[in-house]
Order: structure tokens, then sequence, then C-alpha cells
């Protein structure tokens, strides 16, 4: 069996340990490790990939029978040739809610407790503390809104309820609650979640349903004191809609990993916000991330081999 491995940016280089743990779950494998031109050189005899591929190299592959994606979200996969076709699809979703739940409250509290302007001031923020005491407010007694209730979802409520806050959740699938949140919203509830919630967490994957539900309308519903939280994908949160729902008040301010049209240009509207934070497309990284995701890749590769179910395994059609 033939296994192309391409590392990237969320796959280190694989070690000689690395090696060992893919032969000890498949010893008869050929392990080629490649990217960019060579990795499309090995495409065709691979059976197995483990990386991030394209149409282009999609095209390549004659005995590909399984992808294992260094992704969480796969809509990069979602091209028609590869969702009709038969090459089943396996993510480390479920695996990263914890690193993107950190960097999500961090930027949360950038906002809350005005330490994004306190850094950017220097030495001036002394002469400016009156100022900032002003704007800054605890979340305790406040509602987080989880869109979306996967591991990304569970790990924000775990961390918001710490932090003194109630959690409420809305999934378009019937998930189960969890100590944090006693019921999950479903989907025809989508304006209520948005009239309830303090802080509206994006924690869902990029789909056909979910792109740019976050437009005028969503923001109509969200209270004029909330917060808009987003970790995911940016294509998820209309741009256009959210200027104007900051510019005209709608919302009270936006926190913000990713964003449509990334990386957004100097001159654009978002950088002109004091109640706009961001970081560019950051929160996806771990020092657990890379190990986390090859023992999954090893335990399925048994799975694979075995005809058993794989973990992580992506419903193509529905994009997640």
């Amino acid at each position: 069996m033939k296994i192309l491995v391409i590392p990237g940016l969320t796959l280190s280089p694989l070690t000689e340990t690395h090696r060992a743990q893919i032969l000890e779950a498949c010893p008869q494998a050929e392990i080629v490790v490649a990217t960019g031109q060579e990795a499309a050189k090995h495409a065709e005899e691979a059976e197995v990939i483990f990386g991030l591929i394209d149409r282009h190299m999609f095209e390549k592959c004659k005995k590909l029978k399984w992808v294992h994606a260094t992704a969480s979200g796969i809509d990069m996969f979602l091209f028609p040739g590869f969702v009709d076709s038969q090459v089943l699809l396996t993510s480390e979703k479920g695996l990263v809610g914890s690193h993107l739940a950190d960097h999500a409250f961090s930027l949360l509290l950038m906002l809350t407790r005005q330490t994004a302007h306190a850094h950017s001031m220097g030495s001036a923020a002394w002469s400016n503390r009156a100022r900032l005491r002003a704007r800054q407010f605890e979340l305790t007694g406040l509602t987080m809104g989880c869109f979306g209730f996967g591991g990304t979802g569970r790990e924000i409520a775990k961390r918001a309820v710490a932090f003194g806050m109630k959690a409420i959740a809305l999934d378009c699938d019937p998930v189960c609650p969890s100590r944090e949140v006693e019921s999950v919203m479903i989907s025809n509830q989508f304006a209520d979640f948005l009239k309830r919630s303090d802080v509206v967490a994006v924690c869902c994957p990029l789909t056909s349903e979910t792109r740019g539900k976050f437009d005028s309308f969503a923001f109509s519903k969200m209270k004029n004191s909330s917060i808009l939280v987003n970790v995911t994908r940016g294509e998820i949160v209309d741009l256009g809609s959210l200027v104007i729902a900051l510019r005209e008040g709608e919302i009270a301010g936006a926190a913000l990993d990713v964003v449509s049209g990334e990386p957004l240009d100097a001159d654009n509207a978002l950088w002109q916000f004091e109640n706009v934070v961001m970081s560019p497309h950051t929160a996806g990284a771990s020092q657990f991330r890379s190990e986390r995701n090859l023992r999954r890749f090893c335990t399925n590769l048994k799975r694979f081999i075995a005809g058993d179910e794989l973990e992580g395994l992506i419903d193509k059609k529905r994009g997640y």
C-alpha cells in the first residue's frame, strides 16, 4: 500500500518515530513524504493520502481510496469530482476544539478587558486608564451562544461556564447536550438563539447552508450589546453585512480569527473599528495538533485495512 504524506501548516515534517507509528499500523506500507510538484508525481500510485490535495492533484490519482485531511474544515475538498467519487475522506474534526476555544476566548477578552487597546497605546495607556476602565466589562452572567455544537462548540461552552457565563447552543443536527448546555436548539430557532446570546460564537464548518449565514437578517436579531466571535471559517459571515452592523451599532463588536477574503487589505473598513479585534487565521495552532492527528491517522489506518468504520469520517455531500 502506497501512502503519500504531504506535510504542511498543520502537519509537521515526518520523523522516524512517526514513520514507525505508521508502519506499526500498516507494516506493508510504502511511505512517501513529499510536497508540491514532488507530491503530484506520486499521486498516481497513491492509495492513501495524508494531507491536503486540490482538484488538479486529485485528477492525477488513479488508485486513491482514502484521504485523511490535515484540517478540521474540509471545504477545500468539496469540488464535484471528489464529492462524487468513492474516495473516503476523514479529518481531524473533533480534535481541534480545545485550541480553537482558547483562541476564541483570547480574542473575546481582548475586547471585554480592553487589553488590545491598552497594548496598542504603549506607555500612553496610563493616561487613558479612565477611558479603558469605562469600556471594560466582565463575562459573568452573560450568555454564550455556540452556533454549532461539535468539538469547538463544546469546548467553548466549557470555557464559558468556567467564566461564569450561561451557555446555549444551536446545531442543524440532533446532537446530544452536555453538562454545560441543557438542550441544543434546532435550525428554525436561529432568531431566538441570536436574541438570547450576549456573545455569539461561530463554531460550525463551512457548508452550502452556513455560507453567509450571518447576514443582515442575523445581525438584526442580535442584541445591540452582543459580540460576534468567529474562529472557524470566514465565509460564514457576510463581510459587508458585518461592516454595516458595526457601523450602525446593531452589534457591539467582533472578535475574528477568520474573515471572508482574507487577508484583508490595509484599507478595509474592518481595521477602522475600535470594537473589532482580529488575528491572522492562527487559531488552529497548537503544539499538540500534529501528534493528535497522526494518532488518528494511524488508528484509522488499522481500521481501513480491517474494513471498519473510520474516525472523523466526512459526509462529502453534507460537507462535514
